[in-house]
């Protein structure tokens, strides 16, 4: 017959599992697969590179022009001064296996939200703690049109740098690329705008 524990092991036992679980949260990494959906209008889309033997990836559902005004001032979708969600549907994802310098910004490996301030037409990638509501994946926007980004939560913002695509890019790229040791580029080009953002492995 097994004894029971002593009574002062107890609350040692529980502290030390409900350590264990909250540890596993902390850790649990994203699947892609939870972010997937049937939008054929967004469809879904992902972006990978390893540098120095670490992954990044990125998952987003990609929206298409379809003959409307994204970027802009007066009757844009998505005018100057707002908060972009990145993409379409469920947040934007950013898994990263190292810590990463983000043009400045410290970023500490793990699962992130990504949106982008259209600041002006200088545009900063937002990086953003949560990824969950209840046991949900937070959708890009709230009903009201508003994104899920709450600066609250905000690991920080990066300045990126923009540009012009050589022709219209009629549905939302995002590109993750390696540009020698252990330096990379994460690149957004959407409509008549292009912005990237260099970061390090660290």
């Amino acid at each position: 017959m097994e004894k029971e524990p002593h009574p002062k092991m107890k609350p040692i036992l529980l502290s030390t599992l409900l350590l264990t679980a909250m540890t596993g949260l902390a850790t649990a990494q994203v699947k892609m697969d939870e972010l997937k959906t049937p939008n054929t209008q967004s469809p879904n889309a992902d972006t990978s590179v390893t540098i120095n033997g670490k992954q990044i990836w990125i998952f987003y559902h990609a929206p298409s022009v379809r003959g409307r005004k994204i970027f802009g001032s007066a009757g844009a979708l998505q005018p100057e001064g707002t908060v972009w969600r990145l993409g379409a549907d469920y947040a934007t994802v950013l898994h990263t296996d190292a810590d990463l310098d983000l043009n400045g910004l410290a970023v500490p490996k793990g699962d992130y939200a990504l949106y982008a301030d259209l600041d002006k037409g200088q545009w900063k990638l937002i990086v953003n703690k949560t990824l969950m509501n209840g046991t949900r994946h937070i959708w890009g926007i709230n009903r009201d049109g508003s994104t899920t980004d709450n600066p609250a939560t905000e690991v920080g913002r990066a300045a990126m740098t923009m540009g012009k695509p050589g022709s219209p890019v009629e549905t939302l790229k995002i590109t993750l690329s390696g540009t020698g040791g252990a330096k990379g580029k994460l690149l957004v080009e959407f409509e008549n705008v292009t912005a990237s953002v260099p970061f390090t492995v660290k």
